[in-house]
């Protein structure tokens, strides 16, 4: 005697050997004996052999239509042999009853198991939706099919259009167009972005490279919503000076200016006037809230994302011609250049000049000084002797002589096409530690530890910057930055970029004021604010590198380059000297730490952000490396 039985979760034949009643010890086909309870056994035959029972019974299940099976069932539970019995209309062979219950366990959508070999049909409505759920699944398989073809063909599916930010960037897995385009690349052996730029979904490579920081920063766009207007304090005294601001010539968010007054003892009163939006609207007005989610503005090559909106900006920054709202630290000066002591007032600033470093530094430089041949232009006295003042304060804090890094500005021409896209791009090299450099730093240094102080004694906290042991941090308790030489450091010259320096100032104001601080001690808003800060801030910092590392590859390839000299940080990653690009380069022998050496470039890849260069020479012995330092200011 022989038998079908089930054994995790397939059908199995075999001889019985020995036959117990409640349990049987059993043969199968493949040649293993087993012991099987008799309950589990689904039906005993003595014909065909049980090597062919399942062969047989499969071949004569193909011809049993499933939906008639269903129509015949009973609106009961069944058996299987019983429903064999009916379908046959006579007792079934052993072929027939293995066929019928194949197909009925075939069949999960039409028949539901309820236990071994016994079944119910299912319900004309559950059935119908199941039917519908499989067609679907059937169409979308198709599709699937036709867009993974179409993408393989280099053309852009229809669907595609509307999800393509989440297909670059953050596919959903479960969506039919990620299935595509995952079917598409595993066939090609492209990357998702290879492809679907091949494919023209990817107009631009700078747009590609921005459009992924706005997906995760900006998801709703970058425009503002609603908001009630600034209300700047009419009744503010003004300022009896003639301030002046030192920027670059795209600045637009001037925050901080200054003036001095001269001392017929050869003293000074030297005023740094820091922008106060902050007294134009507080945290919990519509202006707060915007910029507390955005935090800080976006800085990137040719571009930028404003924190506040720009008709803020214009009334707050400290353009030339207005009269506006600021935050006054005024320090007596001697003629020594000892700061003999300082002041704090909220005024009305009347901007005088806004001065651009690439108008001044030819004449305000560190050779002309030296030289004592400074020529003359608008506020040269007033620069020569705030400059001098600096290099004390700079002398003061340790640090004299130490600021000898690269800074580069980028300039980028949007009406110029190029063969890499639109926008043409100069890069200019600029010494960090010149004159205006040192000058502009360190008035903000003492700004910003005068005014960290400040609260600190009064016991109200702010959002400080603190670096020990190497580590910068943010937070909330007045702390030494050991890099700066202070011994402490409060963001408060930045309003109109930042929040910590627009959260600091309205501490400050309300300190001045003798008014109850928005954020009192231990303030869990406070706290949250700093953490969403300190983080978001490091975001868009390391998308402003990303970003001028996108545009060193743009100008490689819009002048040509073949080669570049550059210098060993570790191993194969190498600092080009003529731009602020990092990169691996092939073939390096070991050499030292600022070893110089020339490259070949032989390949960019602006999708990938990416640039292939070999090594071809050594140009001269190792020299101690500028270590990058944290930009503060």
């Amino acid at each position: 005697m022989n038998v079908l039985f089930e054994e995790d979760g397939a059908f199995k034949t075999g001889t019985i050997v020995a036959d117990h009643d409640s349990s049987l010890q059993v043969d199968t086909a493949a040649g293993r004996r087993v012991k099987l309870k008799a309950a589990n056994v689904l039906l005993r035959f003595t014909s065909p052999a049980p090597a062919e029972l399942l062969a047989q019974a499969e071949r004569q299940m193909a011809d049993i239509d499933t939906e008639f099976l269903w129509e015949v069932a009973p609106e009961g539970e069944f058996g299987f042999a019983e429903m064999a019995a009916e379908y046959v209309g006579h007792p079934p062979s052993a072929v027939e009853a293995a066929a019928v219950l194949l197909r009925l366990h075939s069949a999960p959508i039409y028949f539901h198991r309820k236990g071994k070999g016994r079944f119910r049909k299912a319900p004309p409505e559950i059935l119908q939706a199941a039917l519908a759920g499989l067609e679907k699944k059937r169409q979308q398989a198709l599709a699937i099919e036709r867009m993974a073809e179409e993408l393989k063909a280099g053309q852009l599916p229809a669907e595609f259009k509307p999800w393509l930010p989440e297909l670059l960037y953050k596919p959903d897995r479960n969506k039919p167009e990620t299935k595509a385009l995952e079917a598409a690349c595993a066939a090609s052996g492209e990357s998702a972005e290879r492809l679907l730029f091949r494919c023209g979904a990817i107009e631009d490579t700078h747009d590609y490279h921005l459009g992924r920081f706005l997906f995760e920063h900006f998801r709703a766009g970058t425009g503002f919503p609603p908001f009630a207007p600034a209300e700047d304090p009419a009744d503010l005294p003004s300022a009896a000076v003639r301030a002046f601001s030192i920027d670059d010539a795209h600045t637009t968010e001037i925050d901080d200016a200054f003036s001095v007054d001269f001392r017929d003892d050869g003293g000074m009163r030297v005023g740094i006037h820091i922008a106060a939006p902050g007294l134009g609207f507080g945290p919990e007005s519509d202006l707060g809230r915007i910029a507390r989610q955005r935090l800080s503005t976006v800085y990137m090559p040719g571009r930028k994302i404003t924190m506040l909106p720009e008709d803020v900006i214009d009334a707050h920054t400290l353009a030339a011609g207005q009269i506006v709202p600021a935050l006054s630290l005024y320090l007596v000066v001697a003629p020594d250049l000892r700061v003999l002591s300082h002041e704090t007032k909220i005024e009305h600033v009347p901007v005088a000049a806004n001065l651009r470093h690439h108008d001044i530094e030819p004449l305000f430089n560190a050779a002309t000084l030296a030289a004592g041949q400074v020529p003359d232009f608008p506020f040269r006295a007033e620069l020569i002797r705030l400059w001098e003042l600096a290099t004390v304060l700079e002398a003061g804090r340790g640090k004299a002589g130490q600021q000898n890094r690269k800074d580069y500005t980028f300039r980028i021409d949007w009406d110029a096409e190029t063969p890499q896209g639109r926008g043409r791009v100069t890069i200019e090299e600029r010494p960090r530690g010149s004159p205006l450099d040192t000058l502009v730093a360190e008035l903000m240094i003492l700004a910003n530890r005068t005014w960290g102080a400040f609260l600190r004694d009064a016991k109200i906290p702010g959002m400080y910057r603190a670096q020990t042991a190497g580590k910068a941090r943010m937070t909330t308790v007045a702390t030494p930055h050991e890099g700066l030489g202070v011994d402490c450091y409060a963001w408060s010259t930045s309003p109109l970029r930042r929040f910590a320096d627009l959260a600091n100032q309205w501490q400050l104001i309300a300190l001045l004021r003798h008014e109850k601080p928005p954020y009192p001690p231990k303030s869990a808003e406070l706290m949250a604010a700093l953490r969403d800060f300190e983080l978001t801030y490091a975001s868009y910092a390391e998308f402003q590198r990303q970003m001028e590392h996108y545009w060193c590859l743009r100008w490689l390839l819009q002048e040509g380059v073949t080669e570049v000299t550059a210098q060993v940080l570790k191993e194969n990653i190498v600092r080009c000297e003529t731009l602020p690009l990092v990169f691996k380069a092939s073939g390096m022998p070991t050499l030292e730490r600022g070893a110089r050496v020339r490259l070949a470039i032989a390949d960019v890849d602006l999708l990938a952000a990416e640039v292939q260069a070999s090594f071809v020479e050594l140009l001269g012995a190792a020299y101690d490396a500028v270590e990058e330092e944290e930009g503060e200011g």
